[in-house]
């Protein structure tokens, strides 16, 4: 019998009971193969995780399961939840991605299939192939934003921020998500910091981010100044 991978597919909600129901349904059309989707809601006041229920109990899905916290406790803690899930249930691929379908379920195949030569894997918008679709002052704050981490880091790669990922985590014997100090949004930025430190391979791959068509987004200002205050002590080890 031909050895296959466990896929887990990780994706954390908060106010999204506009855009779940159709994330889910491009999530099974497209990925035909055998994974675990896992999703944590941070208890969303308009009662996504209702919708997510209901929605299992109707199709009968056995590999979708949901964790449903107290609070809002934040991005990068649902992440090291998902890593640490992955871990306990012996996956051997994790992938991420958002569920308010600014990135495209379709896409997970690609990774997939490129976990296979690669430990690491992201969705980018900053290469050949690949488009930002925010406009105005966020458009500008997200590509210079990745310039000035890639400058600040000295390397090739050109996307810091996309939460669309790959990890094969047999490879990755030395990344620990629970090591990683970055709140919010600038999590994923030291991710991958944490990957050019112990010079893993990380490939990248053109996405179309598209803006949200339901719900607001939940990038908040201070993650502007967070970001800027995490680049500055990885660069100086303060």
């Amino acid at each position: 019998m031909k050895y296959k991978k466990k896929i887990l597919i990780f994706t954390a909600t908060y106010n999204e009971k506009d855009s779940i129901i159709l994330f889910l349904k491009k999530l099974y059309k497209f990925n035909t193969y055998r994974f675990k989707l896992l999703i944590i809601d941070d208890n969303s006041p308009d009662k996504t995780f209702q919708i997510i229920k209901d929605f299992k109990k109707k199709n009968k899905i056995a590999n979708l399961e949901l964790i449903v916290r107290k609070k809002k406790l934040g991005l990068d803690t649902a992440h090291k939840y998902a890593f640490n899930f992955a871990k306990k249930k012996k996956i051997n691929n994790l992938i991420t991605l958002d569920s308010d379908l600014s990135h495209d379920p379709k896409k997970i195949i690609k990774i997939k299939n490129l976990l296979k030569k690669y430990p690491f894997v992201i969705g980018s918008r900053y290469i050949f192939g690949g488009k930002n679709e925010l406009q105005g002052f966020r458009f500008f704050l997200s590509k210079t934003g990745n310039k000035i981490i890639k400058f600040f880091f000295k390397t090739q790669i050109n996307e810091f921020t996309t939460s669309f990922r790959g990890f094969d985590l047999e490879i990755l014997k030395k990344i620990n998500l629970n090591n990683i100090k970055s709140k919010g949004y600038s999590f994923f930025m030291e991710v991958i910091y944490c990957l050019l430190r112990y010079k893993y391979s990380i490939k990248e791959i053109p996405i179309i981010f598209k803006v949200r068509q339901h719900g607001l987004s939940k990038i908040s200002k201070i993650e502007i100044f967070r970001t800027v205050f995490n680049l500055i002590r990885l660069k100086f080890k303060i």
